[in-house]
């Protein structure tokens, strides 16, 4: 791992940790998510109602594996499947933390990060980032790689796979308008947003 990606996979801990702790300190308790017994998470700490649990987002690497063949996280399968190499950034923020969607706030409005909530999250995440490329690859556009989407519909927040550049792309369209020159330097820009409606 570069120090790129140390320093991108220890701002993301950082961050999703302040987001943790800002909620607490304006609803009183962790974020909270409704509770499904099919699709559990190692994010889960115990009840906080009948129906909703809360949550923090966990580094994946404390995770302890059931089986100890079980590899790691990786693309390498979406790789494959694509005959294209994912740009390393966008590898390090989808494989550092298990976690919900993170509200935060840059200077353009509103948005989510996205990550796995567990495992099985992970795979449809890499199944939906196939489809993404793919549509890319069929209208002869620029890979792109989403993370995060936007308070306004149809709108997303994308990787340059080729230079690692944050944009704005609407879906099917090609990016717009440039944030950033990278994933770090656009979450050293973010702000953690509590949203005073997950308080239930």
């Amino acid at each position: 791992m570069t120090s790129t990606n140390k320093t991108l996979a220890q701002m993301l801990l950082t961050f999703s940790k302040d987001y943790s702790q800002q909620h607490i300190e304006q609803l009183g308790h962790l974020p909270t998510m409704e509770h499904d017994e099919q699709w559990s998470s190692p994010c889960e700490l115990g009840p906080h109602d009948a129906s909703h649990y809360y949550w923090q987002p966990v580094a994946m690497e404390s995770e302890k594996l059931t089986d100890n063949k079980e590899e790691a996280l990786s693309f390498n399968n979406v790789e494959s499947a694509l005959n294209l190499e994912l740009h390393q950034d966008i590898k390090t923020y989808f494989t550092t933390i298990f976690s919900g969607d993170i509200e935060a706030m840059c200077d353009e409005g509103e948005l989510s990060l996205l990550f796995a909530w567990n495992k099985e999250d992970f795979e449809r995440l890499q199944e939906n980032l196939i489809g993404h490329i793919l549509m890319k690859q069929k209208l002869k556009q620029a890979e792109t790689v989403f993370f995060a989407v936007t308070d306004e519909e149809d709108m997303i927040i994308s990787l340059d796979n080729s230079s690692g550049e944050v944009w704005v792309e609407r879906v099917g369209c090609k990016p717009h308008k440039k944030l950033s020159d990278s994933l770090v330097d656009f979450i050293s820009q973010l702000t953690p947003k509590s949203l005073v409606s997950d308080k239930v």
